[in-house]
């Protein structure tokens, strides 16, 4: 399987290729020049692994939630890639890929990641370890104060995410337990990638005009704009 994914949902920017089980991924920490520097980072990936767009047979991006503009910028540039090669596109939850990489990188089976939000809340959704190493939400992903929070965690269960800089007193009170945590990571288009392609292979897939950005709150409603083919 040959698939693209794209994750700009935060403060970092970043383009996967994925290739069987194989991942190229770049990744730049670029707060406000997403915009400027995912397209060429999509080229990048494709040329290191010799495959052209016309070679893909998914594309997969990261929906959410986060940064408004960034999440936007995501659905864009995939629905303008997926709408010129006429492929199939994967929403793979921004909350899941830090899931996913809690699983990976300290082999989590539990894990809370928490996405600052700004105005004094965080994103947030709990996830435990499935069939195939792939981490699962457990209820919905929210928006809420960090000191608000109601979720039935583990001891072991693992925070994850730029929430739990800001917000880590109160996450810990609100759900009663100290856990472990690491604050400055960011949703990858690696673990979008490897997400996307156990969906794809679930037929968990939309066309390119359903791929739409999800925010969690209900203030935004905005579609994405200005479409980019290449």
């Amino acid at each position: 399987m040959k698939l693209l994914a794209i994750e700009t949902a935060t403060e970092s920017c970043s383009a996967a290729l994925l290739v069987n089980d194989e991942v190229i991924c770049l990744s730049e920490i670029a707060p406000r020049r997403h915009n400027e520097i995912i397209l060429s980072m999509c080229e990048h990936v494709l040329a290191q692994g010799q495959i052209s767009l016309s070679q893909l047979d998914a594309i997969a991006f990261g929906r959410g939630p986060g940064a408004f503009t960034g999440v936007r910028l995501a659905a864009s540039v995939t629905q303008g890639i997926a709408l010129g090669q006429d492929l199939p596109v994967v929403p793979v939850s921004s909350l899941a890929a830090l899931a996913q990489a809690a699983f990976e990188t300290v082999q989590a089976a539990q894990a809370l990641p928490c996405i600052d939000a700004r105005m004094q809340e965080i994103y947030y959704g709990l996830y435990k370890l499935g069939d195939n190493h792939v981490m699962n939400l457990v209820g919905e992903e929210k928006v809420a104060p960090a000191n608000q929070i109601e979720l039935d965690v583990g001891d072991d269960c693992y925070g994850v995410g730029s929430g739990w800089g800001p917000y880590a007193g109160d996450l810990q009170h609100a759900i009663g337990k100290k856990l472990a945590f690491k604050e400055k990571v960011f949703p990858q288009a690696e673990y979008v990638a490897k997400l996307g392609k156990v969906a794809y292979e679930q037929d968990n897939y939309v066309s390119a005009i359903e791929a739409l950005p999800v925010y969690l709150r209900d203030n935004v409603a905005e579609k994405p704009k200005n479409k980019m083919v290449f």
